[in-house]
């Protein structure tokens, strides 16, 4: 009877110990990192990605994007290229190719947007930019920063970075580094900026017809909103070998002129005009290649109103209409134009 009664408690407490190793093992083996799918044995047993060495879990990070073989961050910021022009293809199908590998290297996503100014008025550099600046908005909705580029100036220094200008705009074409301009107010050539940065000052002065004085007013712009420009510093480089100066001036001459009182005005500050109030049309879109690289380019016709920068047109640009004769031969006189 005793033996009975001693082997029954043995055979209870191995159906206990079965119980309890049936109940806690599953535990154990999760707290180690193990998984069971439904239904499935122990040779199903899996380990997660968060228990293997990998750069953390491919699967479950969205700022990579993952092959084979490698693991590459995805760009958090985009840069557009804003290059206005005006017929300078030759130019363009250099600059297009040689920004987009100078730009790869650094490891920026960027657009080259070209402006176009196809219409009869003289050149207007700042009303293409803030042209630009619209079209981008519409046709890159992710590029979060843009430069204001000119299409003659390549950098050929790669310390000089196109990174995104969090500490306010990045003037690449530094006084110091630029070929030809050395004042200290000079921000033209290359100048890089947010968006915010550039809505904030409303961007350039549309008052600004022929060459030059449009960045000088757009400083007094950035410096009356107490915004700071960042310049490159500690290069290997100066002002005789960091860009490559692509202009003729013998055979693309630059519009100089003054009429009537243009002189006068653009040595204001304009509070009249700028990016919200640019007038444009685009008449063409077009992709232009180069060596394999592509850029947008925008056709476009400027509007100008004449009751606030008559000198859109010089008097001896406005054509002047032909008498007539009428079939009585008398000759009419020509209608005026104001």
């Amino acid at each position: 009877m005793l033996e009975n009664m001693v082997l029954k408690i043995k055979l209870i407490q191995i159906l206990l110990t079965c119980i309890l190793l049936t109940l806690f093992i599953p535990v154990l083996l999760v707290s180690f990192g193990f998984s069971f799918d439904q239904g499935s044995s122990a040779k199903d047993m899996s380990i997660p990605c968060t228990k293997i060495v990998c750069p953390p879990c491919l699967n479950e990070r969205k700022d990579v994007i993952s092959t084979e073989s490698e693991v590459i961050p995805k760009p958090s910021h985009k840069l557009a290229l804003i290059v206005p022009v005006r017929d300078r293809l030759e130019e363009l199908l250099e600059f297009i190719p040689y920004m987009k590998k100078f730009l790869g290297n650094q490891g920026v996503t960027s657009e080259i947007l070209v402006i176009n100014q196809g219409d009869g008025y003289r050149f207007n550099r700042a009303s293409l930019i803030n042209s630009g600046f619209r079209l981008m908005k519409q046709h890159c909705p992710d590029c979060d920063y843009f430069a204001m580029h000119d299409v003659d100036l390549l950098p050929l220094n790669p310390e000089l970075k196109y990174s995104y200008p969090e500490h306010g705009p990045l003037h690449l074409a530094a006084p110091h580094l630029h070929p030809k301009y050395h004042y200290d107010k000079f921000v033209g050539g290359i100048l890089l900026l947010t968006i915010s940065q550039f809505e904030l000052v409303n961007g350039m002065s549309n008052r600004y017809w022929g060459w030059g004085l449009e960045d000088d007013e757009f400083y007094v712009r950035l410096k009356q909103a107490n915004i700071t420009i960042q310049r490159p510093g500690n290069l290997t480089t100066d002002s005789t070998n960091t860009f490559k100066h692509m202009h003729n001036a013998r055979v693309r001459k630059r519009d100089y002129r003054y009429c009537y009182d243009q002189k006068k005005a653009s040595l204001r500050r304009d509070y009249d005009s700028g990016v919200n109030n640019v007038n444009f049309k685009v008449v063409g879109q077009y992709s232009v290649t180069s060596n394999g690289e592509s850029a947008t380019l925008f056709n476009i016709h400027l509007e100008c109103d004449r009751t606030f920068s008559p000198w859109c047109l010089c008097p001896e640009d406005i054509p002047k209409p032909k008498n007539v004769t009428s079939k009585s031969g008398k000759v009419k006189q020509p209608h005026k134009i104001s």
